[in-house]
């Protein structure tokens, strides 16, 4: 649970940085990126990634 939720966090992380630098400067404010990170679109994405990083390393770390 721990792995798939700090995927999830490093997830929404990239996220919000991409918005501030898209942005270019232009005084967005944090309320109005993170509007538009949390979407059910995006949340379905971070929950699927997750699943899958969490699925691929725990078969690495059973393999070696």
């Amino acid at each position: 649970m721990i792995e798939i939720g700090f995927i999830i966090f490093l997830f929404y992380s990239n996220l919000l940085m991409g918005e501030f630098e898209r942005s270019n400067g232009q005084h967005r404010t944090l309320i109005a990126a993170i509007e538009d990170i949390f979407t059910f679109t995006n949340f379905l994405i971070a929950l699927l990634s997750a699943f899958v990083g969490y699925v691929v390393f725990e078969f690495l770390r059973r393999k070696f």
